[in-house]
């Protein structure tokens, strides 16, 4: 698939990108290029291949499921500009 400098020159401008006249040429060049690489990977016959979840069928150590930290919630409240009932109050925003 080739794109046409004309058409980067408007998804330049609708992406709000600015690229120099003298670099149009090798953009252009550059985005058939990937293009042409994507229609390459889109015409490798891909019936009767599983997706893969990774690639490298690792799996991942898990830690311990353990509490590692105390419960500091009173001390937090305690320097809090206001609690009620064990919550935060804070400002209304929203009317």
């Amino acid at each position: 698939m080739a794109i046409e400098q004309d058409e980067i020159e408007k998804i330049a401008e609708l992406a709000r990108i600015r690229i120099a006249d003298e670099q149009i040429g090798d953009v252009t060049r550059r985005i058939t290029e990937i293009l042409g690489m994507v229609d390459q990977l889109q015409a490798a016959e891909t019936d009767g291949v599983e997706p893969m979840a990774n690639p490298l069928d690792a799996t991942q150590r898990l830690r311990v499921d353990e509490v590692t930290e105390s419960d500091q919630r009173d001390a937090f409240q305690a320097i809090a500009p206001a609690v009620e009932q064990g919550l935060y109050l804070v400002p209304k925003v929203i009317d």
